[in-house]
């Protein structure tokens, strides 16, 4: 993390206050990790769909809107990680 120590101390402090505010920390962490860190298709599914029961069993709902859409369009985001690319360059034409 590139947080300051007083940044992290606050952070430890609010998420012992607001466990789910933790939570929803972590699964966001988590996500951008999948993106971030995968470089194989099948072990993203994989992960992604570890993601999904972790979300599932963490009850936030906006969290579960975006693995519903992961669920729903895998096949087109799995694409990401064949070449590290979206279609920004595509939609730019738009």
């Amino acid at each position: 993390s590139r947080w300051s120590e007083s940044q992290k101390h606050r952070a430890e402090l609010l998420f012992m206050r607001f466990p789910k505010l933790k939570q929803a920390y972590d699964l966001g962490i988590a996500l951008g990790d999948i993106f971030n860190k995968c470089k194989d298709k099948k072990v993203a599914f994989t992960k992604l769909g570890l993601w999904h029961n972790q979300v599932e069993n963490a009850g936030i709902t906006s969290f579960e809107s975006v693995a519903r859409s992961i669920a729903a369009h895998h096949q087109y985001i799995l694409h990401y990680f064949d070449n590290r690319s979206t279609n920004a360059s595509a939609e730019s034409f738009n």
